[in-house]
């Protein structure tokens, strides 16, 4: 028994949750379409590119439920969910969560998307434990600002180390699946690192060091 730890986004589900959230909200006319869905499109670049400033990032997509309440947003969530998401999930990672939890290991999900978008995905997936960026609530309202540590690239581990306080589980073998070489610290922190479906830099990488390579879409 260990801790297996899964990115979410591309890894889990086939497509990035953060983006799609973003055309959600243009379809809702929660934002100015034309122009939310350019910057929809640049920040999921610099992503993809390693140089996407998180911060700007979260201020960015965090806007997009600013003001509203919990119960507004709620009815948000479980739309995104039934409409945009079910059609990313992915018969091959349930059967993965499922090997895991025969085997009695732990179940985290760590990602870099905002825990209003993922929260649901996450219970969708049978997964409690998750770490994700933090939205700022006050008075049962979204101020469209983030809290705390984001969890991307070493704020991933920061995050991880603060919740192994509160849950003293040992990390001895420990798995991380991801499909992105912005998780290369965590890749390489864990004892099992294996790249799903990875990017063209994490194949590179994964290649070079020996890790192993599956896909959950075949």
């Amino acid at each position: 028994m260990t801790l297996a730890i899964f990115d979410l986004d591309n890894t889990l589900i086939a497509g990035d949750s953060d983006h799609r959230w973003g055309e959600f909200a243009c379809a809702e006319g929660l934002v100015d379409a034309t122009g939310h869905a350019a910057a929809n499109d640049r920040f999921l670049q610099d992503y993809q590119n390693g140089c996407l400033d998180i911060d700007a990032y979260l201020q960015f997509a965090l806007s997009t439920f600013a003001g509203l309440n919990t119960a507004a947003v709620a009815t948000l969530q479980q739309r995104f969910l039934n409409d945009w998401v079910e059609p990313m999930l992915l018969p091959a990672a349930s059967e993965l969560l499922d090997r895991h939890r025969l085997q009695g290991d732990t179940l985290l999900i760590i990602t870099a998307t905002n825990a209003v978008v993922t929260r649901p995905i996450a219970d969708r997936l049978g997964v409690e434990q998750l770490l994700a960026c933090e939205a700022e609530c006050i008075n049962d309202t979204y101020t469209g600002r983030p809290r705390g540590i984001p969890s991307f690239r070493e704020g991933k581990i920061l995050r991880l180390e603060a919740w192994l306080e509160d849950n003293p589980i040992d990390t001895s073998g420990a798995y991380f699946y991801s499909d992105s070489h912005n998780d290369l610290p965590l890749l390489e922190w864990v004892d099992r690192p294996v790249a799903v479906d990875p990017d063209p830099r994490l194949a590179e990488l994964a290649a070079e060091r020996g890790w192993p390579v599956i896909s959950l879409r075949s």
